[in-house]
């Protein structure tokens, strides 16, 4: 597939953009203890939007990878999860806040260090929901991608490094949508160093759905999300 826009997120970097359905958007790491934490809307009506406790109990699973699907709190399929390098995407451990950021890694102000300065995914994610209409109200539970967290049966989270170094992840969007993106620290990742990996973001064309796609018969209930969006769509298509 070409890409049809690319564009790299330095450490500490946001950015958000409405990506139509039918995309393909691949997230790229270029070193070691990458995290990029996502929040995913539907384009047109964001109050439906991904909804991690649907997703994560219709697939029977703590964790993301590929054949996964993003479901909306509508019972739709958002997006889809096509290839994966990196085999475990953490949904539960939210993102950093200014707080704990500066006990982390010191007290830095943009007034100090200019562009320099030490972000975190709080208030990232809330800039670039301010720039889409939106709030702080709207932020949910993000997906951390290239950070594992194991949740052990006495409901232990613990977080697990692993290499993330020129592996990547590709996204395919079933529906129309607002994606706002954090390259952020991971709030349980216990270095004391704030991650210097940047992540290349790739846009391109995917290839159509079919019945036999992984995703599709991942489990019964991704199909039924899937046929609820096909169903949506279908509503909207005019006579020609």
């Amino acid at each position: 597939m070409t890409a049809l826009f690319t564009m790299t997120m330095q450490p500490g970097s946001k950015w958000s953009a409405h990506v139509g359905r039918g995309k393909s958007i691949t997230l790229k790491a270029t070193g070691d203890g990458a995290n990029v934490s996502a929040l995913f809307f539907h384009a047109h009506d964001p109050a439906e939007r991904y909804n991690m406790p649907d997703t994560l109990k219709a697939q029977h699973t703590a964790f993301l990878t590929r054949g996964n699907i993003l479901m909306t709190d509508q019972g739709q399929a958002l997006a889809s999860i096509t290839e994966d390098s990196v085999g475990w995407h953490d949904p539960l451990s939210g993102y950093t806040t200014r707080e704990g950021t500066d006990e982390k890694y010191g007290k830095t102000t943009y007034q100090d260090q200019r562009n320099d300065w030490l972000r975190s995914g709080e208030e990232n994610l809330k800039v670039e929901l301010f720039r889409n209409n939106l709030s702080p109200r709207d932020i949910g539970v993000p997906v951390n991608f290239f950070s594992k967290v194991v949740c052990e049966l006495d409901g232990t989270m613990n977080y697990s490094l692993q290499e993330t170094a020129e592996r990547s992840v590709t996204i395919r969007t079933e529906m129309d949508m607002l994606l706002v993106l954090s390259n952020t620290p991971h709030p349980l990742d216990p270095s004391a160093q704030y991650p210097d990996a940047s992540i290349v973001v790739s846009v391109a064309d995917a290839e159509p759905v079919s019945d036999i796609d992984p995703c599709v018969l991942h489990c019964a209930e991704n199909r039924r999300a899937f046929e609820n969006t096909w169903n949506a769509y279908a509503l909207l298509k005019g006579a020609n």
